[in-house]
């Protein structure tokens, strides 16, 4: 009796079981759906998140914070593969303090484990990230990382930079449905990035539209070249994000480049100087008729040696001012130290750019020419005018004059007739005088002081066995009047042979400066100096030209070692308005 009773308890208890079973089982796979609808949800939440990005930065770091969220990461980065596509040129990351980020240093530039997926962009999930062979360890002050998730992320077919994710929360490891939504956010990601950077690129070329506009709305109102110049150099340091913005133009006559302006970061070492044409990146792209980019300017061999190498600057670019055999100048652009290098999408509006800018101050030069022309014209109608009938009307007046004299008994009134015709032959001489000013031209192929103390420097340079640096400033074609040019051409010249002669020097410095009230010559080598008991004839004759002009000259030995001669003497006086020199 008590066998059947067990036997039914036992037949009732086991449908129970299997229903409880039942039950778990289908519960778990409820929970599974949830979970698997949640994470679906969430993997569309963050695909809606980073489409709605426009500004490139802010959709990586957009990228970067949903890959986290959606495979619960504890860290997570975003590399930018560079131009070369073996290095990462941008790191973004989540989960790391800035304190954190300041101690560990520099940003991975794409070893190890970074680089592997760079040299095979195809997913890589490790359990234990010092277990790959690509591994070798972390820098200094660097989070603890094992488990490990990276995927690339394609920017039409084209491998834009890699998603990093380590740690998963818990302990746990990335398992393949990770790996699949991440995967999935990547393809995501990608087309983010490329309508962000479709976005960037139209806005560019409209800034690089509204500044070509600018300038030739400037230019058509009546400025001058030197007007134009700082506008031009301002809006390009301005667009592409650069610390330093050069223009330089060639300077006539020789073949050498000077700087006209500078502006931003060491602009006042740029200011004034004279490059060469052959060894220099400004006077390559002007040679060449292209741009020329340098990844590192502090570095380059190709910076000038009157130029200090400037720590703070890094990438460069110059660009030439024109195109084909019409390049007008140089315009260079440089980035600060650690900067991203100048793509080509970047440097073809800026050349686009620059050309336009030529063609511009080509049309102003042309209406500026017609604008001549024109005066010109109305010049020798005035000349003719006054020959035909001025002087003509006033030989026929002295001639009737003269004429009535024979008639005039009055000694007193013959005498004034006779004055009366003489006023009129001086009379007629200034006026042909005056029509000889208005016909003639000035020689605009007349070397100015530029061009001559370029050309002298150049001269000198097989004599010292080295070209010295040359800076000049202000308007020393127009300012300084042809006779103090004379002086300053043949202190100059003296100069720089006193120095090849006696200095034994492998460095000199020339400055040739005017404010419009002075011009100043400073001569500076690095040689023995200027012994106390030395012959000093061309020094006196140097001094001896500066105060017949008012001016004067001193004699310095820096504590450097070498000699510094600055001669300088005021403008607007000639040696005859002063005297003879004491």
């Amino acid at each position: 009796m008590e066998n059947a009773e067990e036997a039914r308890e036992a037949r009732v208890r086991l449908p129970q079981l299997r229903l409880d079973e039942l039950l778990e089982e289908l519960q778990a796979r409820l929970d599974a759906a949830r979970g698997t609808r949640d994470r679906v949800h969430s993997l569309l939440e963050a695909v809606l998140s980073v489409g709605r990005e426009l500004d490139l930065e802010q959709a990586l770091h957009s990228i970067v914070e949903a890959a986290a969220a959606l495979v619960d990461a504890e860290y997570a980065a975003l590399g930018v593969i560079g131009p070369d596509g073996e290095r990462l040129s941008a790191f973004h990351t989540v989960g790391v303090s800035d304190e954190q980020i300041a101690r560990i240093g520099p940003y991975p530039e794409g070893h190890g484990i970074l680089g592997e997926l760079i040299r095979r962009p195809e997913p890589l999930r490790l359990a234990k990230l010092s277990d790959h062979p690509a591994s070798y360890g972390f820098p200094a002050h660097h989070p603890p990382m094992n488990s490990f998730l990276g995927v690339p992320i394609r920017v039409r077919d084209h491998v834009f930079g890699n998603l990093y994710l380590t740690e998963k929360r818990g302990g746990q490891q990335f398992d393949e449905d990770d790996e699949s939504v991440l995967a999935t956010l990547a393809v995501a990601a990608g087309v983010a990035i490329d309508n962000a950077r479709l976005y960037e690129e139209s806005r560019l070329r409209e800034r690089w539209l509204q500044v070509n506009a600018e300038i030739t709305h400037t230019l058509m109102s009546g400025a001058d070249q030197g007007g134009v110049l700082p506008l031009i150099a301002e809006r390009a340091r301005e667009i592409t994000g650069s610390a330093l913005s050069v223009v330089a133009m060639p300077v006539r006559g020789t073949d050498t480049l000077a700087v006209e302006l500078a502006v931003g970061q060491e602009a006042d070492a740029w200011r004034g100087v004279v490059l060469p044409a052959e060894g220099t990146l400004i006077g390559q792209a002007f040679v060449q008729r292209a741009s020329v980019n340098s990844p590192d300017l502090a570095r380059d061999a190709r910076l000038s040696a009157g130029l200090p190498r400037f720590e703070g600057l890094g990438p460069a670019v110059a660009v030439p001012i024109g195109s084909g055999d019409d390049v007008r100048g140089v315009v260079l652009l440089v980035r600060q130290s650690g900067g991203h290098e100048f793509s080509e999408k970047e440097t073809e509006p800026l050349e686009v750019f620059a050309a336009q800018a030529a063609v511009a101050m080509e049309l102003a030069e042309r209406r500026a020419d017609a604008e001549q022309i024109a005066l010109l014209e109305d010049r020798d109608r005035i000349a003719r005018d006054l020959h035909d009938l001025a002087i003509q009307r006033l030989f026929a007046t002295g001639m009737t004059l003269q004429s009535a004299d024979r008639f005039i008994q009055h000694e007193g009134a013959s005498d004034r007739v006779q004055r009366a015709v003489n006023d009129l032959d001086e009379t007629i001489k200034i006026i042909r005088s005056t029509i000889f000013g208005l016909r003639s031209r000035e020689d605009d192929a007349a070397p100015g002081l530029r061009s001559r103390a370029v050309r002298a420097v150049g001269e000198a340079t097989p004599l010292l066995g080295f070209a010295p640096s040359v800076r000049m400033e202000g308007l020393l074609d127009t300012h300084v009047p042809a006779e103090t040019t004379d002086h300053v051409l043949a202190v100059l010249t003296e100069s720089l042979a006193n120095i090849a002669r006696h200095a034994r020097a492998d460095r000199a410095d020339v400055v040739l400066e005017t404010d419009g009230k002075e011009v100043r010559l400073t001569v500076t080598d690095n040689g023995v100096g200027i012994p106390a008991g030395g012959r000093r004839s061309g020094l006196t004759n140097m001094a001896e030209r500066a105060r017949k002009l008012g001016g004067d000259m001193e004699l310095e030995n820096p504590a450097g070692g070498g000699a510094r001669l600055l001669w300088h003497a005021p403008l607007g006086r000639s040696a005859d308005d002063v005297g003879p020199a004491s």
